[in-house]
């Protein structure tokens, strides 16, 4: 490798929104996660819908009158 042209690969901490943490090794000190495999849907095998503007419920109602008719 040429010297000077490598980013400095350091220490260290992941964080995830969930509260799981864990160390590795990285260009930047700190990296934060909104999911990782302790809380990701996949991982867990629960479904969780992340709605905040009403749609899911929204397109189920459409989806129910279509259906009915």
């Amino acid at each position: 490798m040429k010297a000077g042209i490598h980013a400095e690969y350091i220490e260290s901490t992941i964080s995830c929104a969930c509260g799981n943490s864990w160390t590795t090794r990285s260009t930047k000190p700190a990296v934060h996660l909104d999911v990782c495999s302790q809380c990701h849907p996949f991982f867990t095998g629960e479904q969780r819908i992340v709605d905040t503007a009403g749609r899911v419920e929204r397109f189920r109602r459409r989806y129910e009158k279509k259906d009915g008719a």
